[in-house]
Formats: structure tokens, C-alpha cells, sequence
């Protein structure tokens, strides 16, 4: 990618991301983790621009920055300028929904780019999918439950999809560590949970999973992965 970037003008930098598309246009996660295998299907999306020949423009407003971004001509297809959007979150939402894309960031029109520093001028929202996993194990730690490791039945069989760590709060972390130690045991599961996550990787694997809540009116053999 390197080789491409020179398309910029000379003393330009630039904030973006790499992005791997799939057949319709739509970002695939995992064509980017085998990005040598397609190369042709990865893109750099230029979503600010910082400085433009030379001269620094983290002190210009969005709307300005966005503006000298456009204003550059692009030669080659690798690199591209970010889409923006300007309508209300719930429509943004409801249409990455829709379109069954992993979130959306939104900026003040009027913010400056402070590098490194969390301001309240952006925001990152993931649309999440969540459904039920049984639990078949845990790691305890000093303070009750440091993670579960859930999976759902396939027939007679468990399938391991996660290991879970995020989503916890100390009350929680006591509280499921008390429902779970009664349970050990070296045959099947006893407990069943609601597990937030982004995706199933093609290893049926989750990706960013995060603890939601105990099901107790829930039998685990009966968790299936839905569709």
C-alpha cells in the first residue's frame, strides 16, 4: 500500500483506514485478514485530512478539512475519500442496520483533529447481533469470574465460539462466579448467557463478544447458532 499513498502530494498526511470489499462493495473483515490472497479487493479510505503540502490543517474545522480532501485529485483506485453523511444518528443507525455493516462514526462538523486525545467531539457506535451460548467453562480471578468460555450444541456436540472477558462489572464478575463454582462439573453445561458480538468469523468464531446477562429459564441443550 505503501506505493500507492504516493499518489498524495508531496508533505501530505492524512487519517484513513485499510478496508477489504467484498463482490457488492461491502467491507468484508475477513478478506482483510487474507488481503495477499486478494490484494485487488483492498482500498485505503481517507476519512481527514491533517496536512496538505506542507501546511497544517488540525487547527481548520471539519467541514474545511473534508473540503481540501476533496480538492485533491486521486489517481489511483486504492485510495479513496470516506462518504459523509449528513442526517440524524437514528437514520445512520438504522441503515448500517440494514445493511448489516459493523457501525458508524460520527463528528461535530465544527471539530478541530486533536491526535491521541478522546474529546466528546466523535463517536463510535458497533451495531452488535447477540443471542444465547451455553457456558461450559470460566476463569476465575481474585474478585470472582475474569471470563466464560461459551459455545453452542451442534447435535450432541459444543461447539467453542469465545472466549468472553468484556462486559463484566465487578457485581456482575461476583455474581455469575457464585452461580458458576456450584456448578463445576466434568459433564455438560449448566448455565446459558446473552453474548453481544459483531460477527462469526469463517472459523466460527466470534468476533468482539461482550457479556450481557444471565438466562436462567433457558436449557442449554437447546442453544443452537442462529441464523
Amino acid at each position: 500500500m505503501q506505493l500507492y499513498l504516493g499518489d498524495l502530494p508531496a508533505d501530505t498526511v492524512v487519517d484513513g483506514e485499510i478496508v477489504a470489499l467484498d463482490e457488492s462493495g461491502r467491507p468484508d473483515f475477513h478478506r482483510l485478514q487474507h488481503f495477499t490472497a486478494e490484494a485487488s479487493r483492498i482500498h485505503y479510505f481517507v476519512f481527514d485530512l491533517l496536512v496538505l503540502n506542507g501546511r497544517d490543517l488540525t487547527s481548520l474545522p471539519l467541514t474545511e478539512r473534508r473540503k481540501l480532501l476533496k480538492s485533491i485529485k486521486l489517481r489511483s483506485g486504492w485510495i479513496r475519500i470516506s462518504e459523509q453523511f449528513d442526517i440524524s444518528a437514528d437514520d445512520m443507525i438504522s441503515a448500517v442496520r440494514q445493511q448489516q455493516l459493523e457501525g458508524v462514526v460520527a463528528k461535530r462538523k465544527d471539530s478541530l483533529y486533536e491526535a491521541g486525545k478522546r474529546t466528546g467531539s466523535w463517536v463510535k457506535i458497533r451495531i452488535n447481533k447477540a443471542q444465547e451460548f451455553a457456558i461450559g467453562g470460566f476463569f476465575p480471578e481474585p474478585h470472582g469470574i475474569d471470563s466464560v468460555v461459551i459455545g453452542y450444541y451442534r447435535g450432541r456436540d459444543l461447539i467453542y465460539v469465545a472466549r468472553v472477558r468484556n462486559g463484566f462489572v465487578p457485581s456482575t464478575r461476583r455474581m455469575v462466579y457464585e452461580k458458576l463454582k456450584p456448578l463445576v462439573t466434568a459433564r455438560c453445561p449448566k448455565l446459558v448467557a446473552v453474548i453481544e458480538f459483531l460477527e462469526f468469523t469463517e472459523g466460527d468464531r466470534l468476533r468482539h463478544s461482550k457479556f450481557v446477562v444471565l438466562r436462567k429459564d433457558k436449557n442449554p441443550r437447546k442453544v443452537v447458532k442462529e441464523a
